[in-house]
């Protein structure tokens, strides 16, 4: 498969007028692409890359085909917009996105495993936060907050669990089991750095107030990056090494990427 190639051609596309070109591969091979990614940057063209397998939870074809550093890659490209979506009213809005940056490329990191549908009516803040790249998913104590900003009376919560994509899922099963415990645990979904960077210090205060030190982010990636929202009291969850050879689930919770790993860092972050 020709990735650099087919980048290339999406570019061409753009520059050409008419269409929004759009194009797709398994997320370690983006690599392949990524001088094309760059000139897309630089020209500031609209152009929409889609990649899936995004995570050792692509399963057996291992770790020749699992991404680590990719994520943090992509990032580090000025001008490129890289959404990690939760679940499939994160990715309806991460197409919105994408559709109307009409002046620079989109990069959309998209999971091969099934991931939970979150219940948004009753349980979780609405998808359209991520419009703004991290909101308030999840409220301490349960509560509620529509537009991911926390009310003025809300207190600080303990602990901030911060997450992107496949492992937003995770985060809120952490959260259940802290807060059994006492513990007040909010969940921030991150999916776009780049979105969340360009709102205004209130809401992003309202987000991660400073007063929140106890973070932890999880992100099936590298860790790079993730310093300047958890700070230098914070913890990441992440991977340091290449993947393995197994069913997604198993390769997962054997890279630490499970309920009892997360609660277990939490604790340790709060006992500090």
């Amino acid at each position: 498969v020709r990735e650099h190639a087919m980048g290339a051609t999406l570019t061409g596309m753009s520059l050409n007028g008419g269409l929004i070109p759009y194009g797709g591969t398994f997320m370690c091979f983006s690599d392949y692409m990524k001088p094309a990614i760059r000139l897309a940057a630089l020209s500031e063209v609209q152009v929409i890359y889609v990649f899936t397998h995004d995570s050792v939870g692509l399963g057996e074809d291992g770790p020749t085909h699992q991404p680590i550093e990719q994520l943090a890659g992509l990032r580090a490209i000025p001008h490129l917009y890289v959404i990690r979506p939760a679940d499939v009213h994160e990715t309806s809005e991460a197409w919105r996105t994408a559709i109307l940056r009409r002046h620079a490329p989109t990069a959309l990191i998209l999971t091969r495993q099934k991931v939970p549908l979150l219940d948004r009516q009753k349980l979780y803040a609405s998808a359209e936060g991520a419009r703004r790249g991290g909101y308030i998913l999840a409220e301490a104590e349960g509560k509620k907050e529509g537009d991911g900003e926390a009310s003025n009376n809300d207190s600080t919560p303990d602990l901030i669990l911060i997450a992107t994509g496949s492992e937003v899922a995770l985060a809120l099963e952490a959260r259940e089991a802290l807060q059994k415990d006492g513990t007040t645990v909010r969940v921030v979904s991150m999916p776009c750095w780049e979105l969340f960077e360009e709102q205004d210090e209130q809401y992003r205060e309202s987000v991660l107030p400073s007063a929140a030190t106890a973070r932890l982010a999880i992100e099936a990636g590298a860790r790079l990056g993730w310093d300047r929202y958890v700070g230098s009291r914070g913890d990441v969850v992440c991977l340091e090494r290449f993947g393995a050879s197994a069913p997604g689930d198993v390769a997962l919770r054997e890279l630490g990427f499970n309920v009892e790993n997360v609660v277990g860092r939490a604790r340790g972050l709060l006992n500090r």
